[in-house]
């Protein structure tokens, strides 16, 4: 993982950096936010951003979202100041971390941003040949096409396949082709010269120059443009890119995986996808089979998240029960493992016996997961129980229950609850002061039951 630091904070991220460092991770440090934006400009990119909350955060954020630089950042400060928590959260930063630093605090933060989440769990034979044939081909420098219905794991089967290669000690760069505006997606790539169109403040390198020396994941590749997709093709046969703008070719050293929940040989044939970029790209092909087809997996997969989200949660581990366990074999699991995860998300949250009962993995509205409904109809159900929920409750009630559920959930810290709900600290002391002298019963500190 790749960390970089920006400010100094009378020398407290000197004690942070090394935390960091022994956890795995490789450091940088910049003395102000111009220097970071340098750097990332420069293609020594980060996976996070720990940031001095005495530094301009709010202007940081705008500059990496006008220059399309996607990291997520985490504000720093010394001691635990409420306001400078909320103030760095209204800018824009994901968390507040207080210094001095603890230690299994900086250890959440970094394993929540990198490698806990790229964890392959899996039992069922049919994925077990998919996971070998990944570790056969991980050496090589093939290319190799990803493919499999959203939400089966493609970019974590990526990360395997570089992780387990000889490029596995450089960086692993991720592009989410469906993600980015077309009109972007070539500076994202292949980066740009100073002035080249509007927006261009500063020369910017690519992903494909970023990923020099490591592997490039082109995510969802299906969605890239016909134009795009030359260009595309010439950079993976001579190894070479442009740069928009640019008056020379800029050489690079990388592997290119690439995914796709399509059927890239009939996009080939509907015009929408070259050929010959299909054949540069499938030397080897990976394909993943729906969670519905590895009913092995189902019940290793959710007891690994009954475990992750009790932990992310602070909450206590509750086995999954024997009906549950029924109902979600019996599951067609349309998102795959994607939906999986969230379902058991929500039902660590909401489970509150000594097991995981059947009626905490149904969907919102309670009704079974019918193995017929697709997603669009289980959506449709989701929302019409929520608005149902609602239908004739006043916006104070509503604000209440919201401000109140919230604290549960953060089990009475107010500095936490106030960042969720978007308020200041003041604020959301005011409205507990007032909901006191109601007569509702407010956690204390520290000490509210999870919802």
């Amino acid at each position: 993982m790749r960390l970089m630091i920006v400010g100094t904070l009378s020398g407290q991220l000197t004690q942070a950096t090394k935390i960091a460092m022994d956890r795995g991770a490789k450091v940088t440090h910049a003395e102000n936010v111009e220097q970071c934006l340098r750097v990332l400009r420069a293609g020594r990119g980060a996976d996070l951003l720990m940031v001095d909350v005495g530094q301009p955060i709010r202007e940081l954020v705008r500059a990496l979202e006008e220059e399309r630089i996607h990291v997520p950042l985490v504000a720093c400060g010394i001691e635990n100041d409420a306001k400078a928590a909320v103030a760095a959260i209204h800018a824009g930063a994901k968390e507040y971390i207080p210094l001095p630093p603890d230690p299994e605090l900086i250890a959440a933060v970094l394993a929540a941003v990198a490698e806990d989440r790229h964890e392959i769990v899996f039992k069922d034979e049919a994925m077990k040949v998919v996971v070998d044939m990944a570790a056969q081909i991980a050496k090589s420098d093939a290319s190799v096409l990803i493919t499999g219905e959203s939400g089966t794991g493609k970019e974590v089967l990526a990360r395997y396949i570089h992780n387990r290669s000889n490029r596995a000690h450089a960086a692993f760069i991720s592009v989410n082709c469906a993600a980015i505006p077309e009109q972007l997606l070539e500076s994202e790539l292949f980066g740009h010269e100073k002035g080249s169109f509007t927006g261009a403040v500063a020369r910017r390198i690519g992903k494909f120059e970023e990923a020099d020396g490591g592997t490039l994941l082109l995510d969802e590749i299906s969605e890239m443009d016909a134009r795009l997709q030359a260009k595309l093709l010439r950079a993976i046969q001579e190894r070479v890119i442009d740069r928009v703008g640019g008056q020379r070719p800029v050489p690079v050293n990388i592997r290119i995986l690439a995914t796709s929940n399509r059927n890239l040989a009939e996009e080939v044939k509907k015009g929408t996808f070259r050929e010959d970029l299909l054949y540069r790209l499938n030397v080897m092909n990976l394909k993943i089979p729906p969670l519905r087809e590895r009913p092995a997996d189902i019940a290793l997969l959710s007891d690994h998240f009954a475990k992750k989200f009790a932990e992310a949660n602070g909450l206590p581990y509750r086995p999954i029960s024997a009906d549950a366990q029924k109902e979600l074999a019996r599951a067609r699991f349309p998102g795959n493992v994607r939906e999986l995860e969230n379902t058991m998300h929500r039902a660590v949250l909401l489970a509150n016996g000594p097991e995981i009962g059947v009626d905490y993995i149904r969907s919102p509205d309670g009704a079974r997961m019918d193995a017929h409904s697709g997603p669009a109809q289980q959506a449709a159900l989701a929302a019409e129980a929520a608005t149902r929920s609602l239908v004739g409750l006043t916006v104070e009630t509503v604000e209440r229950a919201l401000i109140l559920d919230t604290l549960n959930h953060c089990l009475g810290n107010r500095t936490h609850a106030a960042n969720i709900l978007g308020i200041s600290i003041r604020t959301l002391r005011n409205k507990l002061n007032q909901y006191a002298a109601e007569g509702a019963n407010i956690p204390p500190p520290a000490a509210g039951q999870a919802a």
